[in-house]
């Protein structure tokens, strides 16, 4: 039947609005009885025991939370009309049918679809068929919203010759909508070549070089969900993973997901993913640049690989061991053969150290067996369990704990330069070492990088758990030890890695994804470009370009397909005015609809907070969400990275530049808080600007 028909026959609506709205209706009641079919099952019984039924009652709860009618997330938001069925088995059936597409499949008492999930095959065309390629589409209808009531609705006769292409104002219109609180999702206005990076099979991964306001992030979100949708058993077994930059960030964009209907994805920062609290390391201190870049260097993998192997030392005396009244000796030369061929397969320090002593009782049993007996299994166990097996191996193959051995290569200079001889210079190696070594690893101030060579460290004796699938967002500010951390985490797994060259804005941010890709153990992996932007003003965009030749000349220069050109204003002010310049910017932001960044350097957040305090404007912090009544949020330039907002004020954009370590890392800085705009952008400065903004 067709995905509008009701389940009974009805005299036909006056106007395609109202039976739009009808089957709008009809469709939310379908989903509230499709909820009330999965609140109603009784469980009693079912499962086999307590663990099992704890799991059944959590499966039941998260399909009911899934299943939630949010009154203001339009449950459609497209219609397609296929002229023939559109394939085989998906759309089976489908033939001179209407499929209705949303956010979440819904069907009506018998089974049959009213909504089609916007991840299924058929939902496809929604977002490839063209006038060019129409893909066997008669018509496809959008649909307008006003505060989750279907107002309005605009249609694309495809495969019709006569009808010119034209560019759909609904969607234009949903582009440009004011943002008031975290990031929403963008399944209404996915464009054909983020569709294609959407739907990429799980078996590889995707490198996605976006500009400013193309909806990168977005994408990738939009990716985990469809992955979730097609291959949910498999993922359900090995997990998902989102890592954005800091806790900000994900709080911004924590809702995506759960819109649709998927709640079971982690998020995480890059430091959130190497706390090992059972290691007792605690981070409490912070590295300078030059430090952090030698520690963040993918050579430092090397280094502690030689540091761990060097705990290994070959035998000097036989193993006996005593069963009954007879003794098996297994001679220093033997077991040393069998150390150096452990060594030499390059296995984990763990996994080695566990093989050694079944080695050890092998050739144990091949002396039983020539005396004559006949040993089995249970007896080379009960052989390596042997005190003398256990002894030999903790002699030669000691346990080693991977803390303690980042502390001793960032406290001992002769252990250090024994290991990184050849690969640190003298002065990278002086660079590492603690002017004052802790004495332990509870009292060690570690700092962010320190904890990630205390996880490759990890990683070499006991193997990571890979995940499925792994979102990495804002990856081009991670260092090479980082990008290892992350790749741990996918080894078995596939990965989507989101970021944009020019915004790298750590002293070691990557200069090609290639290299990060190498780093991540994904090589050779698909890198695609999306230039195209959703986002950011046409004119400001422009404005921020000018900054690419300094910070990333490679890269080709964003477009926006914004119709409005956005306000833009760039205000030289005496700098005792300064301040008082920002707030009036900041009072003419707040007349327009939607949310406020007052984005600034570090360094000028609290003459910025007096002030604004002083003029009676209340304002946020980043990750506290926005409302109607409390619309500015200050945001310090180090953490406007990934967010966005529909006006934004910016602050002297010399200071931005000058609060960070080099010129070219202030230049990105800069270009991340201009391009943060949605709808205008307002910059206030006294001191010059940089020379290509003059």
């Amino acid at each position: 039947m067709p995905s509008h028909a009701p389940d009974q026959p009805e005299p036909p609506l006056p106007d395609p609005l109202a039976r739009e709205r009808s089957h709008l209706a009809a469709s939310r009641a379908a989903l509230r009885a499709m909820r009330a079919d999965v609140e109603a099952l009784d469980l009693r019984d079912v499962a086999a025991n307590w663990v099992n039924a704890e799991a059944l009652h959590h499966q039941v709860s998260e399909r009911i939370k899934a299943l939630a009618d949010l009154s203001h997330t339009p449950l459609f938001f497209g219609r397609l009309d296929y002229l023939h069925a559109p394939g085989a088995e998906a759309a089976e059936g489908a033939e001179g049918e209407s499929f209705y597409i949303g956010r979440r499949h819904v069907h009506d008492g018998d089974g049959d679809p009213m909504v089609i999930d916007w991840r299924a095959p058929v939902s496809q065309p929604f977002y490839q068929a063209s006038k060019k390629a129409p893909m066997d589409v008669g018509l496809r209808r959008r649909f307008g919203y006003t505060g989750g009531e279907l107002t309005a609705y605009e249609d694309e006769k495809l495969s019709d010759p006569t009808e010119a292409e034209q560019t759909s104002k609904l969607l234009q219109s949903e582009i440009e909508r004011p943002r008031v609180g975290p990031m929403r999702d963008i399944v209404a206005t996915i464009q054909p070549e983020q569709d294609e990076i959407v739907r990429a099979g799980i078996g590889g991964t995707v490198c996605v070089q976006g500009a400013p306001g193309t909806g990168k992030t977005a994408v990738g979100l939009h990716r985990v969900a469809y992955l979730l949708y097609a291959h949910r058993e498999r993922l359900a077994r090995s997990g998902t993973l989102v890592i954005g930059p800091n806790r900000s960030f994900l709080h911004y964009i924590e809702q995506v997901l759960p819109a649709l209907g998927e709640l079971q994805v982690a998020q995480a920062t890059v430091e959130d993913l190497v706390a090992r609290p059972a290691t007792g390391v605690e981070v409490r201190g912070a590295d300078s640049a030059d430090v952090a870049r030698v520690k963040g260097d993918a050579r430092m993998a090397e280094v502690l690989r030689r540091a761990l192997r060097s705990h290994v030392t070959p035998p000097t005396e036989a193993c006996v061991v005593v069963r009954g009244s007879r003794r098996w000796r297994v001679p220093a030369y033997e077991i040393e053969e069998t150390v150096r061929e452990l060594l030499a397969r390059d296995i984990r320090y763990g996994a080695a150290r566990d093989a050694l002593p079944q080695r050890i009782a092998h050739a144990v049993l091949v002396r039983m067996e020539q005396a004559g007996e006949a040993p089995d299994d249970r007896v080379q166990d009960a052989v390596a369990r042997n005190p003398a097996v256990k002894a030999a191996v903790k002699a030669i193959w000691p346990p080693v704990d991977p803390a303690k051995l980042v502390l001793r290569l960032l406290s001992d200079a002769d252990f250090l330069a024994a290991h990184a001889d050849g690969i640190l210079t003298a002065d990278e190696q002086k660079t590492l070492l603690w002017a004052k070594p802790p004495r332990s690893v509870k009292s060690a101030k570690w700092s962010p990088p320190d904890a990630v060579l205390i996880d490759e460290a990890a990683d070499l004796i006991e193997r990571t758990h890979s995940l499925g699938h792994v979102v990495l967002d804002e990856a081009q500010d991670l260092s090479p030890m980082q990008y290892r951390a992350v790749g741990r985490r996918c080894t078995t797994g596939s990965a989507t890695i989101l970021g944009d060259l020019a915004q790298g804005t750590t002293p070691w941010a990557t200069d090609s994804w290639e290299e990060a890709l190498t780093h991540l153990g994904k090589p050779g992996s698909t890198v695609e470009e999306l230039t195209q932007g959703f986002r950011v003003p046409r004119e400001v965009i422009a404005y921020a370009s000018r900054l690419l030749p300094a910070i990333a000349p490679g890269l080709s220069e964003a477009t926006s397909i914004r119709e409005a050109a956005g306000d833009f204003a760039v205000r030289a002010v005496d700098p005792s005015d300064l301040d008082a310049a920002v707030i009036t910017a900041c009072h003419e932001a707040l007349t327009h609809e939607g949310s406020i960044g007052l984005i600034a350097a570090e360094a000028r957040l609290p003459a910025l907070s007096a002030a604004l305090d002083a003029a009676g404007l209340t304002h946020l912090s980043p990750g506290e969400e926005t409302s109607p009544e409390a619309r500015l949020t200050l945001v310090p330039a180090t953490l406007a990275k990934g967010l966005e907002y529909d006006y934004v004020v910016l602050d002297e954009p010399a200071a931005v530049v000058d609060g960070e370590p080099d010129e070219r890392t202030g230049l990105r800085r800069l270009y991340v808080a201009l391009t943060r705009a949605v709808s205008g952008l307002t910059v206030v400065h006294a001191a010059p600007l940089p020379e290509r903004l003059a």
